[in-house]
């Protein structure tokens, strides 16, 4: 049983941060800290795809009689297309954080609901 948890370490990191980044999204109450949480949680995602495509020992898939093991470049190309969507979104999310702010003066979600209750 160890043996099974020290050769996929990996899984349990990931799991770590997807978990450590969907409490902070969930728990807290600052929308910049709610910002970083989306975003250690896309990089748990990242991680959850790009470890099991390279393989030890594995070389890109260039067909050669030298090599007989190549890895998979699929989950590397869709996670830079979803790297840059994710500072696409990181960015649109300051942005409205920004604007937010501007307009409540404020970025804690429940001064900004008790501001909306009152008025």
């Amino acid at each position: 049983m160890l043996a099974v948890i020290t050769d996929h370490y990996h899984y349990a990191i990931t799991v770590f941060l997807m978990m450590a980044g969907l409490y902070i999204v969930v728990a807290r109450g600052n929308m910049v800290k709610k910002l970083v949480g989306l975003s250690i949680f896309q990089t748990s995602v990242y991680l959850l795809y790009v470890e099991p495509g390279k393989i030890i020992g594995g070389t890109a898939p260039i067909l050669d009689p030298a090599f007989t093991v190549y890895s998979n470049p699929l989950p590397h190309v869709l996670m830079l297309t979803a790297i840059v969507v994710g500072v696409a979104t990181l960015a649109l999310g300051l942005a409205l954080v920004v604007r937010i702010n501007e307009a409540y003066g404020t970025i804690e979600e429940d001064e900004i609901f008790e501001m909306d209750r009152d008025t």
